[in-house]
């Protein structure tokens, strides 16, 4: 069986300095392996990674043909325990620079959800689910 699990989340920069600034700007904890060409963010679960991306198409062996501007078909989600928490959230992520695409809003499922785009245009959830269950760490673990 393959093990079910994600460890290590890897977006890969155009510019690693200003992406690697932007989350220090959000106050994200880095590991002691970050340095100028790769940077490792703790968070509850998983690591974030920022490498470059020619430095990773190299490494996969494929050719990679997006902009820093097209969507790269993948969002990454903040999930919150407290439905205020989106718009609290939202708000410290728009100090940092970010671009908010949907501010904070009900949806019909019964949450609370915001988007916003990093500098290199990756999308980011964050999202309130009433049902969500978290763990002592912080991590969700159902919902």
């Amino acid at each position: 069986m393959v093990p079910q699990r994600v460890s290590l989340l890897t977006i890969g920069a155009y510019d690693l300095p200003v992406l690697r600034k932007f989350y220090q700007t959000l106050g994200w904890e880095e590991t002691d392996i970050s340095s100028d060409q790769f940077a490792v963010f703790k968070t509850v679960g998983v690591l974030l990674s920022l490498y470059p991306i020619a430095e990773l198409a190299k490494d996969t062996g494929i050719e990679f043909t997006h902009s820093p501007e097209s969507f790269h078909g993948v969002t990454y989600s903040i999930n919150v325990e407290q439905q205020e928490q989106v718009d609290t959230t939202i708000e410290m992520i728009r100090s940092a620079g970010a671009k908010i695409l949907r501010e904070p809003s009900d949806v019909f499922w019964g949450g609370r959800i915001a988007y916003f785009a990093d500098p290199e245009n990756n999308l980011w959830e964050v999202a309130w689910n009433p049902t969500a269950i978290f763990d002592e760490r912080g991590a969700m673990i159902a919902f």
